[in-house]
């Protein structure tokens, strides 16, 4: 038997009383602040209606180690507990205080376990908000405090091995990207003189994607359009809601001809992400893509790879117009210079830097599926332990 199992036959093995949430924590509303105080940094995170602080103030109106409750906004029922003094703005609940023999961060754990339906409570049209009347309808059980903090240490637990292997899992894909850029640069200093060219000089072709896009551009079209947030680590994902019609598509190809083997370049806000379309796949580009062509000299992958180095990156970065989006011109991606030693030296460096980039992407992707794995396992322990026989019923509507 274990400990919890042990108090709870020792202290309420008939059951426990369960109670409206109102009843036993005081609930406040925050304060507003004006957003022309807000900055991107600063000493005290402002909470708001979102899962991330605002912006940040000099003050603050609230310690560390209180829970907060999205009131307003598309997050709205969204539960958290901040450990930092904070500045809880207008569309924000804090949990201040909670009677005599409950544990605070029992609380917690049971408003965590109750967000999906915080989250239901969400009502109006234009900014949906969450009542403080629902959230202290919330019914809870109240079990004696000695099993509160029980079930507290043990959720608590969960939650920090989280965190940890959240850390750790962060730190690794953080060396392995240290170490893969490494070699990738590395791979291309050459032992001896190799002929430089320009980009224009290998590629048959560098285009960029649509300028004007058509107003229905969302509606009932079959053929996707490509942005620059649709390229990530190397790979190509499509937003459901950008596709174009055939007719869109047919007129507007003929000028770009996307193919096999082209390798794409995000020139316009995000600038320096690359890939490589590596199927026919009929789409279109934004103007914030490039596409590159690549002739005879030059392996696909072998241009993707030496786009990532830090000297192209870094001309790119330099080379950049505008303040509010900064772009690339086409005439400054045309004139950046490359090496090219032959095809089969370039097919070795290619095979040795998609080893490095698939054990980059493979951390990548086994990081969200672990943290998820853990957290369902918290989620799990957290609603059978906070789940009583109850007693009786007290101040229940």
């Amino acid at each position: 038997m274990s400990k919890l199992e042990e108090l709870i036959e020792k202290l309420c093995p008939k059951g426990v009383i369960y109670k409206n949430i109102g009843d036993i924590v005081t609930i406040e509303k925050g304060k507003q602040l004006n957003k022309t105080l807000l900055s991107d940094s600063g000493k005290y995170p402002v909470i708001n209606g979102g899962i991330t602080p605002s912006g940040y103030w000099n003050e603050y109106n609230y310690k560390e180690g209180l829970i907060t409750i999205s009131q307003g906004g598309a997050s709205a029922g969204f539960v958290n507990y901040i450990k930092t003094k904070f500045w809880a703005g207008a569309h924000c609940y804090v949990v201040s205080e909670v009677n005599e023999g409950i544990n605070y961060r029992y609380i917690y754990h049971f408003l965590k376990s109750k967000e999906v339906e915080l989250q239901n409570f969400q009502v109006g049209a234009g900014i949906p908000s969450v009542s403080l009347l629902d959230i202290k309808k919330l019914y809870l059980a109240v079990p004696p405090i000695e099993v509160q903090n029980e079930i507290v240490r043990i959720l608590d637990n969960f939650t920090e091995l989280e965190a940890e292997l959240e850390a750790e899992l962060e730190a690794e894909l953080e060396a392995r990207k240290k170490q893969y850029a490494y070699y990738r640069n590395k791979m291309f200093k050459f032992d001896r003189d190799i002929k430089y060219y320009s980009l224009k000089e290998v590629c048959i072709t560098i285009k960029d994607g649509m300028h004007n896009l058509p107003k229905d551009n969302s509606l009932n079209g079959e053929y996707p359009i490509l942005s620059a947030q649709n390229i990530n680590n190397g790979t190509i994902s499509f937003d459901a809601k950008r596709y174009v019609s055939k007719e869109i598509y047919d007129r507007e190809n003929k000028r770009i001809n996307l193919e096999k083997n082209d390798v794409l370049l995000t020139i316009v806000a995000t600038i320096g992400r690359t890939a490589v379309i590596n199927e026919n796949n009929k789409m279109l580009l934004q103007r914030s893509v490039c596409a590159l062509k690549p002739n005879e000299k030059i392996h696909a992958y072998y241009l993707k790879y030496y786009l990532e180095t830090n000297k192209v990156q870094e001309y790119m970065a330099r080379n950049a117009h505008g303040s509010a989006q900064s772009g690339l011109y086409l005439n400054q991606v045309s004139e950046i210079q490359i090496p090219v030693p032959p095809l089969e030296e370039q097919e070795k460096i290619v095979n040795i830097l998609d080893r490095f980039d698939k054990l980059c992407n493979d951390i990548s992707e086994d990081l969200p599926a672990e943290i998820e794995a853990r957290r369902k396992q918290y989620e799990y322990y957290r609603d059978k332990l906070l789940n009583f026989k109850e007693l009786k019923v007290e101040n229940k509507e």
